[in-house]
């Protein structure tokens, strides 16, 4: 008799087990702020290159708007090229980056290469909403601290503030991180007055050739009431971009 209420015992204490858990087995400490943006920046740098052909559509405060197609390199976390297709006016613009300290701006109607000062980092590309440092390497981890706000089953809520001395363009970076895939969904930028100055909103992420990655991304000037839209036509990676790609001497010549 005995024996068979021992038995009973067992049995509902392992149907509770599989039901509801131990909580010294199933407890997950979180991630801190630190650890999801060292990751966030792991998985946006971790093609050996990509390319994109991309569709862009620029959009005012009064609605009006303006279509343009440009095609991106990128390898590794510092080397990047964007250059514009079409229209015709912007045709063959192209900014350069070759590391954080060295980035080019190539506009053919004036036939000369402009490297961009260090004081003109935050001036917009081509009309676009996006900044030059926007565009370069954002290696958040070493400018910014985070700390974790909240969190539910889908998302990470952190904030990011700009560690001392560091050269950080934003007084304030929020973000909404996915969980699965460890990319921004998105991301408010704050000036230096603690005013929300842009959005940066991700759309459509998965993975491509194996990486996670958006297929599109609206940048929102809240301030100036101003938007540009990516949507990528065609991505690939790790087709063996060159870095004789990610030169001066290359930058001129229109693909």
């Amino acid at each position: 008799m005995l024996e068979r209420v021992f038995a009973r015992f067992f049995v509902i204490t392992a149907m509770f087990g599989l039901f509801f858990g131990s909580g010294v087995a199933t407890a997950v400490t979180a991630p801190s702020g630190d650890e999801i943006l060292k990751k966030v920046e792991e998985v946006m740098n971790l093609p050996k290159d990509r390319t994109a052909t991309i569709k862009m559509t620029i959009r005012d405060k009064a609605g009006n708007t303006k279509v343009r197609e440009m095609k991106v390199m990128q390898k590794g976390s510092d080397k990047r090229l964007f250059t514009f297709l079409s229209p015709a006016d912007v045709q063959g613009v192209s900014f350069l980056v070759m590391d954080d300290d060295n980035t080019y701006l190539y506009t053919p109607a004036f036939g000369k290469i402009r490297r961009i000062a260090s004081s003109a980092r935050n001036e917009n590309f081509a009309g676009t909403d996006f900044t030059f440092s926007d565009l370069s390497k954002g290696d958040y981890p070493a400018k910014y601290s985070a700390t974790l706000d909240k969190e539910d089953a889908e998302v990470y809520h952190i904030t990011c503030t700009p560690k001392p001395g560091a050269d950080a363009d934003y007084s304030k970076v929020e973000m909404v991180v996915e969980k699965t895939s460890f990319m921004p969904r998105k991301m408010n930028l704050y000036d230096k007055n603690g005013k929300l100055l842009k959005t940066l909103e991700n759309g459509k992420i998965e993975k491509i050739d194996g990486y996670w990655s958006t297929r599109s991304m609206t940048m929102t000037d809240v301030q100036a009431k101003h938007s540009t839209a990516m949507e990528m036509v065609e991505m690939k990676h790790d087709t063996g971009v060159e870095d004789k790609e990610f030169s001066k001497r290359n930058l001129k010549k229109f693909r």
